[in-house]
């Protein structure tokens, strides 16, 4: 197969099948300020030809690095299914009519965490965070409740995929597929394990 895409979009299906959880789950590498990595599971909320979007909060220590490192790696390891892709490229943001519409499909309870939540910086407690969620509910009532403007969306472009599947006696069977920028085709080789 010569799209990469192609290829994550029939495993990820043979995953959601197998996996007993969350078979969107992604380890999530970025670098902070200072040039140290940070990984994280986060969940994949879309994909297509254009990347592949996830959603946090801005000021986050994963939003954070971004706005100082837009660029990221991810990792899928489905267990079940003995295979792993591997995935990096530059960063850019989701659209705000995107981030609006996956935001409005979230439980209620999700988006009023979303408000209450100081993401990655520190609580005296769960009681704070409990008192937050019910003053953000207190304020919205029953009413809409909008995208806060520090929650948004980040895409990742693959410039690189790699595909990694189990083999007997730890002869693996690994695939890479790269291009310089969005706008070539796609290479292929195949890696030793």
């Amino acid at each position: 197969m010569r799209d990469p895409f192609a290829l994550f979009g029939l495993w990820l299906e043979e995953a959601a099948k197998a996996e007993p959880n969350d078979p969107t789950a992604m380890a999530l590498a970025t670098v902070d300020p200072h040039g140290l990595p940070d990984v994280r599971m986060v969940l994949l909320k879309a994909f297509d030809a254009d990347g592949f979007v996830f959603y946090t909060n801005t000021e986050s220590a994963k939003g954070q690095d971004l706005a100082a490192h837009p660029a990221a790696a991810l990792c899928f390891h489905w267990k079940s299914l003995r295979r792993q892709v591997r995935v990096r490229g530059p960063v850019t943001p989701a659209t705000a009519a995107e981030a609006d519409a996956y935001f409005a499909s979230r439980p209620r309870e999700s988006r009023l965490g979303a408000w209450a939540s100081r993401q990655s910086r520190p609580m005296s407690g769960r009681a704070e965070l409990i008192g937050a969620v019910a003053k953000q509910a207190a304020r919205f009532g029953l009413g809409d409740i909008p995208r806060p403007p520090f929650w948004a969306g980040y895409r990742i472009v693959p410039d690189r995929f790699e595909f990694w599947r189990d083999r007997p006696f730890r002869l693996h069977e690994r695939t890479v597929f790269r291009r310089d920028d969005a706008t070539m085709e796609w290479r292929t080789e195949s890696l030793f394990p």
